[in-house]
C-alpha cells in the first residue's frame, strides 16, 4: 500500500511540474525576411547540416488562434512568424490550405522531396516574448521603421 501511495504522489508531482513547464513556456516573436515569396508555404525545420527534417507540423498543427498560421505581413517586407520557424527553416511546396486538408502528414522522405528552398532566410530576429508587446504588429512595425530591428540580431543567433 505504501508503494502505491508513493507512486500516486510521484505521478501527481510529475504532472504538476509538466503543467508548470507548459505555463512558463513563452512564444518567441520571430521577425524574418525571405529571399522569395514563401508566405503561403508550409515551413519545416531542418538539421544544422540541412540533411534531415527535425520538425514538421501535423496538418492540424498549422493553425494559430483558430486560423491558418500564415505569417503576418509587416512593413518593409518583414514577416511575423505564427507557426514556429527557426534559423534552419525550409519551405515545402504545399500551401497551408492544401496541407490543412491532408488526413496525415507526408512521410519524411516525401516532405524532404517537397522542399523548395533549404536556405530561404535573408534575415531573422528574435524580438522577445509575444506577451511583452501590448500591440504586437504596431510595435514591431515601429521597430522596423526606426531601424532598430538589428538590435535583436545577437539574441537571434542563440
Amino acid at each position: 500500500m505504501k508503494n502505491l501511495i508513493f507512486v500516486v504522489i510521484c505521478f501527481c508531482v510529475a504532472c504538476a511540474s509538466q503543467k508548470q513547464v507548459a505555463v512558463n513556456m513563452k512564444q518567441p516573436t520571430l521577425v524574418y525576411k525571405t529571399k522569395g515569396n514563401y508566405d503561403n508555404l508550409v515551413p519545416i525545420l531542418l538539421s544544422d547540416d540541412k540533411t534531415e527534417i527535425v520538425m514538421y507540423p501535423a496538418p492540424t498543427d498549422i493553425y494559430y488562434q483558430g486560423k491558418l498560421a500564415l505569417p503576418t505581413k509587416l512593413k518593409q517586407g518583414y514577416l511575423l512568424d505564427n507557426r514556429g520557424i527557426g534559423k534552419n527553416v525550409a519551405f515545402i511546396k504545399l500551401t497551408y490550405q492544401v496541407y490543412a486538408k491532408l488526413d496525415k502528414a507526408p512521410s519524411l522522405t516525401e516532405l524532404y522531396a517537397m522542399i523548395v528552398d533549404k536556405e530561404p532566410l535573408l534575415e531573422i530576429y528574435n524580438c522577445g516574448n509575444r506577451e511583452d508587446f501590448s500591440n504586437l504588429v504596431k510595435q514591431l512595425n515601429q521597430i522596423i521603421e526606426q531601424g532598430k530591428l538589428t538590435e535583436y540580431a545577437e539574441k537571434s543567433k542563440n
